[in-house]
């Protein structure tokens, strides 16, 4: 079969709705293996915190982009797209339908569209804007950007302090507003795509989340985030489930209130995925009810 014909299925959606066991069963079904589209998956430090597939997962079906990266690696959305891309072209010359899974929007983006190929910052710029945001919190990346690209920040999600960061790196490094280099061109792959959105009921949805936060700490979140303290200014660690927890080892907050403030972002997290997945009318959206 001509790569033309071959396909692409992709499963988004947000955390905990069921997306992990539905690529499972549709690569079964087709005998075929699973990208990962979700880049907290990518560290293997990372397992129980981004709810990883576990060995029976993996062992259910191959994966590729799970644990593949230490919290150590340098990693962006277009070294991403390029090594995803080169994957499934390997993986369309033993099959004819490849699976895509994960919640990561702009990586998702990345997949179907391609991404801007935009330049790397300088190490030390890079650890600049790092150090000033560990400082002065995301305020400091709000101002910055509001003040350097209002365009881009009018429409941006100002509480993704990756995004913020990454725009203010290009406005810094390229003397340019981060906005008037995105060309936000669609690239047209070579394969077919299926795009696919799972949904449930909201107080189904926010149910799991609070269930599994439950189980994480019950199978060992505690235990894996006081491992990673030494590496808890890493950007990798700056994510839900895991800067709550540092709160608590720091003494700032109750251990209650850690749990509770991981349930809480992550159910945010989850409304704003919905959120970024409902910007095109290209998805085909299901809903899981169990």
């Amino acid at each position: 079969m001509d790569q033309a014909e071959k396909k692409l299925i992709v499963i988004a959606g947000p955390t905990a709705v069921g997306k992990t066991s539905y690529a499972i069963k549709l690569a079964q079904e087709y005998n075929t293996e699973i990208i990962s589209t979700d880049s907290r998956q990518f560290y293997r430090e990372l397992q129980i915190g981004t709810a990883a597939p576990t060995e029976e997962e993996l062992n259910a079906a191959p994966h590729h982009f799970i644990g593949n990266l230490s919290i150590h690696n340098y990693y962006n959305v277009s070294i991403y797209e390029k090594e995803a891309i080169k994957k499934i072209e390997e993986l369309f010359k033993t099959h004819d339908t490849v699976i895509a899974v994960g919640g990561s929007g702009l990586y998702i983006d990345a997949l179907c569209y391609g991404i801007d190929n935009l330049p790397d910052a300088e190490p030390k710029l890079r650890q600049e804007i790092k150090d000033k945001f560990a400082k002065y919190g995301i305020e400091y990346l709000q101002d910055e950007v509001r003040r350097l690209d209002p365009d881009y920040f009018a429409k941006a999600d100002i509480y993704n302090h990756k995004r913020l960061q990454r725009a203010l790196e290009v406005c810094i490094q390229t003397g340019k507003t981060y906005s008037s280099q995105r060309t936000e061109k669609k690239i047209k792959r070579n394969f077919k795509i299926e795009k696919i959105v799972m949904n449930m009921p909201r107080e189904i949805l926010y149910d799991r989340i609070n269930k599994r936060v439950d189980i994480m700490v019950k199978d060992g979140l505690i235990e894996e985030v006081k491992g990673l303290i030494p590496n808890k200014d890493l950007n990798a660690l700056n994510t839900v489930g895991y800067k709550e927890l540092f709160q608590y080892f720091d003494n700032m907050i109750s251990l209650e209130q850690a749990i509770t403030d991981i349930k809480t972002h992550s159910r945010r997290y989850a409304k704003r995925q919905l959120t970024w997945f409902k910007r095109y009318d290209d998805f085909t959206w299901i809903e899981n009810n169990k």
